[in-house]
């Protein structure tokens, strides 16, 4: 903790020194969001250069969704966070770091795009793979992210979930059904970005279940193209990218309003088009309506009106000795 105490205390003595000089922000955001970002910052820094006539710096951190919370509570000194789960910002609010009226400051309950469960399969899905019943064959190895460490991986979890209680009255089935899902798991790891490596490069698992843009842009890289193909299942859970001021840093680095207008691009329409370029789904509907082809219909449903707010999901699934570890360890 003192180690990382001295990282997060030198973080800010570099960005304090730097906003001497020229506009200074810091992102923290969940891994796979990293690709988004990739593209709309160069954008963003080149319009607010020829805006302000000032050099822009936009510092960058990655993990998986509650490393990056529980390190902004640590010191991580990030200006915004962009995550995949209301519990992680709102564990920034019970800690001041964040406004408690943080989901109604920008449009969307602070949402500008989303994403949803998908599935990625092999080169001719040679498991013939098409729907989560076909996860649970004894043929067919399953790679997601861990969901006690990973966002995404909740997500994957409560999808599968989601379809078990749709198909089967009892709860036994249900379990029974996630029981051999899980044991079909070769390997967690505790990020999204992990798992894609897992599957793609050490060639482990028949099919990764992943977001839409993280398993697209896997099938599109020229590294490996034509070597996969993307399945949508019946049902999916929305993953909404979720993005906040962390004022208190903001406050301190007084740059809450440049902050505050870099956040608000975020739904404007050059960012937008961005996002659907990365293979999120924007949320305004010119810019979806532009790409709907490319965007298949899917039926999707909402982790917390079907399962409770976070702290209740957490505490029931992924807290120790809850559902996961009891289904998973059995």
């Amino acid at each position: 903790m003192r180690i990382k105490s001295i990282i997060y205390g030198f973080l800010l003595v570099l960005i304090t020194f730097s906003a001497a000089a020229e506009q200074t922000i810091m992102l923290a955001g969940y891994d796979v969001i990293r690709d988004y970002y990739k593209r709309y910052l160069p954008v963003f820094i080149a319009d607010y250069a020829k805006e302000h006539q000032t050099t822009l710096n936009i510092a960058q951190s990655y993990a998986s969704a509650s490393k990056q919370a529980i390190a902004v509570q640590n010191g991580l000194p990030a200006d915004v966070v962009t995550l995949n789960q209301q519990n992680d910002i709102e564990t920034l609010v019970k800690q001041g770091l964040v406004k408690t009226n943080w989901q109604q400051q920008y449009p969307n309950q602070a949402e500008p795009f989303h994403t949803v469960v998908v599935f990625l399969v092999r080169k001719g899905n040679p498991k013939n793979i098409h729907d989560w019943n076909d996860l649970v064959r004894p043929d067919v190895k399953v790679v997601f992210a861990n969901p006690k460490t990973s966002g995404s991986g909740r997500y994957v979890y409560l999808s599968a979930l989601g379809y078990a209680e749709k198909q089967y009255q009892q709860q036994t089935q249900v379990d029974n059904f996630i029981r051999q899902f899980l044991k079909n798991v070769p390997v967690f790891d505790t990020g999204a970005r992990a798992a894609s490596i897992t599957f793609s490069q050490r060639d482990i698992g028949d099919v990764l279940i992943t977001a839409e843009n993280e398993a697209a842009l896997l099938a599109q890289s020229s590294e490996h193209q034509q070597q996969f193909s993307l399945i949508y299942p019946s049902i999916s859970a929305n993953i909404p990218v979720l993005v906040a001021e962390v004022h208190k840093n903001s406050q301190r680095h007084q740059n809450q309003q440049l902050v505050q207008h870099f956040i608000a691009s975020l739904w404007q329409e050059k960012a937008q088009h961005i996002a659907a370029e990365s293979e999120f789904r924007p949320n305004n509907p010119e810019v979806f309506a532009a790409y709907q082809a490319h965007f298949p219909a899917i039926h999707t449903f909402d982790v917390n009106q079907q399962f409770g707010n976070w702290r209740q999901i957490n505490q029931r699934y992924f807290a120790d000795g809850g559902q996961f570890d009891r289904l998973y360890f059995q």
